[in-house]
């Protein structure tokens, strides 16, 4: 096989959209008849997705392997950092826990070892498909860490990729950023960028356009694209960044209120998905305790530093409102991971794994200990659910670096083949699992929420729609709105030339 075309897609900053437009270009080739791929070289998430042989990537490069409809592998996320605690992160290495290390020594320790990683992964990837999507991370402009960076520029030389620009007009700004980032770039660099695409757009683009024709005459770079904002797209978010935009209040055009209680070390905060293309459910994120209000459902989701986000939950003030709802049956309470280890009785780190504090007393509404492990448990599981006298299969996916056992009687809330998972109050109103996904599987989501619309009075809704099915029609209708706002025609033809041309800079 010919060696793969490759194309890199660099942002103004985080949050401009590569994720989404790398998602996009997955599902354009893929629907075109290429063997495509996704790549991200270094990423920084708190948000993981487990491959099928149960390794740990982030989860942007597991979303864009669905979109381009094949299994996703660590060689398409070598390395992934995750945030732990002020200024230290655990870095993890095709699918697997490496160490523990601080901003300074992984930029001088590290660099070689990243390097290497890098080189192999392309050339693997470069050799098995027929077109690499690679995706850069924050801004390449940021010329306090040019000289060891791992994911942008540096990539885009190894891989011999043309280079997209993005920049999020939604923020305002959009040509100074766009600009300054090109300025700030080296020479060789600079002509790497092949043109720009300016996403998020909201109104007339007719009005965009004097600003279009001044930035292709100074800059000499083409915009390649306008991309209008594309609300309700049902495709997993990864920086948590987003879930500013779902503070409010409780809308009453909504019957069931959601609240998913956001920590500082937040953590596949996606398992939430699902409720937002429910048309009862209202969800909130919240960080305070006024803001808790009465919500129907409280979820504590998973946290990359679970005493850490516990100690929040208590200085907050939302540790003893959760409680007072506990109390009243006001609520059902989901603890998904981190957020099950709190409901319990008690968390030790013994080995100071994640946190400075050795233990720390949880909300004590599970009987459940937990003692936070060296060893890290990433696997796809699957069992039997057990609610209110009905059963489940399901799916979803466990990380987590911590072993519970039950300190008194509680029955368990999925059987798999060979253990238990979770377990539940005998009124069920307060439920803990480690099955990341739980939300994503249908059929007992639909009769949670009747279940809860049954306390309120309100009639059930059956027949919900799939959330899977509407993944799979919104990976299309991203696809669709992208290629029908930019030059894919120019974009294939410099991928093309930059590998007849072999520039290697």
């Amino acid at each position: 096989m010919a060696k793969a075309l490759p194309i890199m897609f660099q942002g103004t900053h985080s949050d401009a959209g590569k994720s989404v437009i790398v998602t996009a270009f997955c599902r354009i080739f893929a629907q075109d008849g290429h063997k495509i791929v996704p790549f991200k070289s270094q990423n920084m998430a708190l948000n993981s997705y487990i491959t099928i042989d149960g390794k740990e990537i982030g989860r942007a490069q597991g979303v864009q392997a669905e979109a381009a409809g094949i299994q996703a592998t660590t060689q398409m996320n070598p390395i992934l950092i995750k945030p732990n605690r002020d200024n230290e992160s655990q870095i993890v290495v095709h699918g697997k826990p490496y160490k523990n290390m601080e901003a300074g020594a992984y930029r001088q320790e590290f660099f070689q070892t990243g390097i290497q990683l890098i080189e192999e992964s392309l050339a693997f990837l470069s050799h098995t498909y027929e077109r690499i999507v690679i995706e850069g991370a924050g801004s390449p402009a940021e010329v306090n860490l040019n000289d060891r960076e791992l994911v942008n520029m540096r990539v885009a030389r190894m891989a011999n990729a043309p280079v997209v620009l993005i920049g999020d007009i939604e923020k305002g700004g959009v040509f100074a950023s766009l600009v300054g980032t090109l300025q700030l770039l080296e020479p060789e660099d600079r002509d790497r960028v092949i043109g720009v695409i300016i996403n998020k757009f909201r109104g007339d683009v007719r009005l965009l356009e004097p600003g279009l024709t001044w930035f292709e005459e100074y800059t000499g770079k083409p915009v390649l694209g306008v991309i209008p904002y594309m609300p309700h797209l049902n495709i997993d978010a990864e920086d948590s960044v987003i879930l500013n935009q779902f503070t409010a209040a409780q809308n009453a055009e909504k019957e069931l209120d959601i609240a998913v209680i956001q920590y500082p070390k937040i953590s596949n905060f996606t398992d939430v998905d699902p409720f937002f293309a429910e048309p009862d459910c209202h969800v909130r994120f919240i960080t305070r305790a006024e803001q808790l209000q009465e919500p129907d459902l409280v979820i504590l989701p998973g946290s990359k530093n679970t005493i850490e986000d516990l100690i929040f939950l208590k200085e907050s003030g939302l540790a003893k409102r959760i409680l007072e709802l506990h109390r009243k049956k006001k609520s059902v309470i989901f603890g998904i991971c981190g957020g099950y280890q709190m409901l319990g009785e008690n968390i030790r780190d013994p080995f100071a794994i994640e946190s400075q504090h050795e233990a720390m007393e949880g909300l004590c509404l599970l009987p459940l200990r937990t003692a936070i492990t060296k060893e890290k448990t990433t696997v796809l599981s699957e069992g039997r659910l057990a609610f209110h006298g009905n059963e489940f299969g399901v799916n979803g996916y466990e990380i987590h670096m911590g072993e519970s056992e039950l300190t008194g009687a509680c029955e368990a809330l999925i059987e798999t083949a060979d253990r238990t998972d979770g377990c539940k109050s005998a009124d069920e109103q307060v439920i803990g699992t480690y099955f990341h996904g739980i939300f994503h599987n249908d059929a007992f989501r639909e009769m949670l929420l009747n279940h809860i619309r049954q306390t309120k009075g309100l009639a059930p809704i059956y027949d919900r729609v799939s959330f899977n099915q509407l993944r799979e029609e919104a990976f299309d209708r991203l696809a669709d709105h992208v290629r029908g706002h930019v030059k894919l025609d120019f974009i294939e033809q410099k991928m093309e030339e930059f590998q007849k041309r072999g520039i290697t800079q």
